[in-house]
């Protein structure tokens, strides 16, 4: 409807300016009329070439939504639309990027099923197991008792593995708040080896630590000393009986340093790199351990600006080597 009546107002106006042209002159009538068709014919071709443009970047946008990722805007290098297709270029990255992170969160969590899946299929097989053999009315109160500690630690083992499991996926999600505060390291590190302390005497480890001076730390609490005791349980884990696991904390005024060292065979040095990746298992250790506690100490201090180093010493043991800085650097 608008381009009827445009083209009826142009049809009238070059009526009119050749109706007073003809008046004083018919040459210039007939030179109005046709500059005005040549305009006119001018201005159609452009306003067409528009259409066909916008009509190909109403289609391009539409391709995009049936997810075709192979559109390129690149075509429209002049104007108005080279500015909007720019800004639609940019939304079109933004939404492969969102559509690139989902599809990874949504294979993340599959593969996070799964591992758990599989990972508590074997105590879930023990656990029915001691029950069957509980059964038996001729068991006596001590193989009684051992049974019970048996199915308490693996059902233990289980529900830390949910646990930390659901923990991993809020932190890596960022659904996690970490109520950040000044907190000791004494009281810190008093906290988390006393939650490993049974655990460390049932094995024959004994668990030392030494504080220089009163290093304080700015972090949460709660999380920080889960960190911490998924170190210390990795420690005992690779720790043989009679030996010892080390705890030492110290401050500067640039960081506050925390270092957990064991006196076990060490970390084969070309497994260094990848200890803190998830599910990871040290092929000296594949009995133990589900591979997700140093994932998850890494994240937690990462996530709160701290560090999470991973080295052998000599002669022989690991160190874990957390730094939280006082600056930004």
């Amino acid at each position: 409807m608008r381009a009827k009546k445009r083209r009826l107002i142009h049809i009238l106006l070059t009526a009119a300016g050749a109706a007073i042209c003809a008046v004083f002159s018919m040459p210039c009538a007939v030179t109005v009329v046709i500059t005005s068709a040549a305009f006119f014919l001018f201005y159609e071709i452009i306003l067409s070439q528009r259409r066909d443009q916008v009509m190909k970047l109403c289609d391009d946008i539409d391709r995009i939504l049936r997810s075709d990722d192979a559109i390129s805007f690149d075509e429209f290098k002049e104007g108005e639309l080279s500015v909007l297709s720019s800004e639609i270029h940019k939304m079109t990255i933004r939404l492969r990027e969102q559509n690139a992170e989902l599809q990874s969160e949504k294979q993340f969590a599959k593969e996070a099923l799964e591992d758990i899946s599989h990972q508590l299929r074997t105590p879930l097989t023990s656990v029915m197991m001691i029950l069957g053999l509980m059964n038996d009315s001729e068991l006596t109160e001590k193989d009684r008792m051992a049974y019970l500690r048996d199915l308490y630690e693996l059902l233990a083992r289980m529900k830390w593995l949910i646990e930390t499991m659901l923990s991993l996926s809020r932190i890596k999600a960022d659904a996690v708040n970490f109520a950040k505060k000044t907190v000791s390291c004494r009281e810190l590190i008093a906290q988390s080896v006393e939650t490993v302390s049974v655990t460390a005497e049932l094995k024959g480890v004994e668990l030392r630590t030494i504080i220089d001076g009163e290093p304080a730390l700015i972090v949460d609490m709660h999380y920080t000393s889960e960190a911490i005791v998924n170190l210390l349980k990795n420690a005992i884990e690779h720790t043989p009986e009679g030996g010892t696991v080390t705890v030492t904390a110290k401050g500067s005024n640039i960081a506050t340093e925390i270092t957990i060292t064991d006196t076990g065979e060490g970390i084969p040095e070309a497994e260094l790199p990848h200890i803190f990746e998830r599910f990871y298992r040290s092929s000296e250790y594949k009995k133990n351990g589900f591979g997700i506690g140093l994932d998850f100490a890494k994240r937690v201090i990462s996530a709160q600006d701290g560090s999470l180093r991973a080295s052998n010493i000599k002669p022989h043991g690991a160190a874990f080597s957390i730094h939280f800085f006082h600056t930004t650097i």
